[in-house]
């Protein structure tokens, strides 16, 4: 099985076929293993990644650092899936260290970002403080390169 998911995780387009090839299972075998990986909740979806500065879309995404008081009766748990709800909010992880959880936002420019995390973050009950890192620029996501192609036509003038 986790053959099967190392080889999801870095290309989720191969056919059953090939990851049959690849594991020495049958595609037959594959497609019930991964049906069953599915149903029980292992494989969560299947995403792009996609390199949005080669796109005409506005994006633009941050890292916010949250410590937060979880409150009587609502673990770092519930202070999380109610942080989920945002739809400007990609993830959500519990940290160790100066911060409790970490999120990735992204919105359609700096300033939406910046008025997410002060008008619907920051006043939440359980949200003591937090710490916004805009991203600049993306050399690397889920393992792969997003940039290197492109030369910059100043360098070496």
């Amino acid at each position: 099985m986790n053959q099967l998911l190392q080889l999801l995780s870095e290309n989720a387009r191969l056919t059953s076929e090939q990851l049959a090839a690849m594991t020495g299972d049958t595609p037959a075998a594959v497609e019930a293993k991964i049906a069953r990986l599915q149903a029980d909740g292992v494989i969560r979806g299947y995403k792009a990644i996609v390199d949005w500065e080669k796109t005409d879309r506005d994006l633009c995404a941050a890292r916010i650092e949250l410590k937060v008081t979880p409150k009587s009766g609502m673990g770092f748990e519930e202070v999380a899936g109610i942080i989920a709800q945002f739809d400007e909010v990609e993830s959500v992880e519990l940290m160790s260290g100066g911060y409790d959880l970490g999120l990735t936002v992204t919105g359609k420019s700096f300033k939406d970002v910046a008025l997410f995390v002060a008008q619907r973050l920051a006043p939440l009950d359980s949200v003591e403080s937090t710490a916004t890192h805009f991203v600049l620029k993306t050399y690397k996501q889920g393992g792969v390169m997003t940039c290197g192609e492109e030369t910059d036509e100043r360098e070496g003038a």
